[in-house]
């Protein structure tokens, strides 16, 4: 038996998941950015993070179901080997590799890496309810909720930082290797954690891994359509668009996704704080998500207005724009974060924390697509208008939310 306490627990897997998410964000712009200086096209680079995404989706599925059955410290520790696995595997891409077999071998790593994030985030996400009883009330879990996913976005907004001046300084394939170094060094970190921690009483069937609350399954599919809306236009037509329109170094590039996260995960940390300085003092239900899900419509739709129509400088609009979405984005993400526990109990919480995070995996696979097929056909206004019509499709979805307290426990 450990002699951790709850609190202790938790703390270590969050500092797990803090130095998983600057590996995972660094990985993204190495990829990105080393891929597209050896020519390949927008879709291309895409297709390099199709099983990341894939596979996440399978892995939130089965990973909560593991997670039930055999504790969180095994999903937590076989996310952080799988994720050093992946980088050691990028260490001997070469550029002389012909392109069809650089484009499987890196998507073969991408797979571990996807497998291996998705077991760290839904470890992390489900050791929140195991701390926080029920007993301390629903604004409680909002700020731990808010704390902990605000700044894992924070310090992915890092690691888009880090990876833009470690393929400056080292080039890609020492870079890869001094990550997985460092994701070495913080699974250190885990050891002490108790075998059955997050483990259910009575073992989970295969069967149960399917979600059987309406809650779940109504912001689950909200879930979907919201994240394909970001990564539509975030994940490969930004970056792309800003390194060839728009004459921005590497470095530079990856910065300002840096900071674009990291604004993004301060404004969901606070999240809490900013509901009580508009005088809102419970905790947030139905017609929040509702409320920000309407708003953030509107925004990509008026970046993609004021480049069609060249209102302002490009650059001007993108990172205005962009500024504003992040601060929508944030708190739309923050609630539904909180709502998924909130309709979760906590004998079955990684259960329902991983199929709701499957259809997270399952948004950003169909955004990382579209963002390369449609930036190759229109352009990076056609994939704001289609992340426009994205967010629509999650706030209608969101009209079907029952309240949390009407189908938790």
């Amino acid at each position: 038996m450990s002699s951790l306490t709850a609190l202790e627990q938790y703390q270590r897997v969050t500092a797990n998941y803090w130095a998983f998410t600057l590996t995972d964000g660094a990985l993204r712009m190495l990829v990105v950015f080393h891929f597209h200086q050896l020519g390949y096209t927008s879709l291309e680079i895409a297709f390099l993070f199709l099983f990341y995404e894939f596979f996440g989706i399978l892995t939130n599925l089965y990973g909560g179901w593991l997670g039930a059955r055999f504790g969180l410290r095994l999903t937590l520790w076989l996310g952080t080997w799988l994720q050093i696995g992946a980088l050691l595997m990028l260490i001997p891409v070469a550029d002389s590799w012909p392109k069809w077999w650089s484009v499987a071998y890196v998507m073969a790593a991408q797979a571990l890496s996807g497998i291996a994030k998705d077991l760290n985030k839904m470890s992390a996400k489900s050791a929140i309810k195991t701390v926080v009883k029920s007993n301390d009330g629903d604004q409680q879990l909002f700020r731990w909720v808010a704390i902990l996913t605000g700044s894992k976005n924070a310090l992915k907004g890092v690691g888009f930082f880090l990876g833009g001046v470690l393929l400056t300084t080292l080039g890609f394939n020492a870079s890869v290797g001094v990550m997985a170094g460092g994701l070495m060094l913080a699974f250190l970190v885990t050891l002490g954690l108790p075998a059955d921690m997050g483990q259910m009483k009575r073992k989970p069937k295969v069967l149960s891994l399917l979600s059987k609350r309406e809650g779940i399954n109504v912001l689950s599919l909200a879930r979907l359509f919201l994240f394909g809306a970001r990564d539509v236009w975030f994940v490969v037509a930004l970056p792309v668009f800003l390194e060839t329109a728009l004459g921005w170094r590497f470095w530079e590039v990856g910065s300002f996704m840096g900071l674009w996260v990291i604004g993004y995960g301060i404004v969901q940390g606070s999240a809490p704080a900013l509901r009580r300085s508009w005088g809102q003092t419970s905790s947030p239900g139905v017609s929040a998500v509702q409320f920000w899900s309407a708003l953030l419509t509107a925004i990509p739709a008026l970046i993609a207005i004021a480049l069609w129509r060249q209102v302002a400088d490009p650059g001007l609009a993108i990172v205005a724009g962009l500024a504003a979405f992040g601060v929508v984005f944030a708190m739309n993400s923050s609630i539904h974060s909180y709502m998924v526990l909130a309709y979760s109990d906590s004998e079955s919480v990684s259960l329902d924390v991983g199929f709701y995070y499957m259809a997270n995996a399952a948004g950003r696979l169909l955004g990382t697509l579209l963002s390369g097929a449609v930036f190759l056909i229109g352009g990076l206004q056609a994939c704001l208008w289609c992340s426009s019509a994205m967010v629509a499709l999650a706030w209608l979805f969101s009209l079907r939310l029952p309240p949390p307290h009407a189908v938790q426990r």
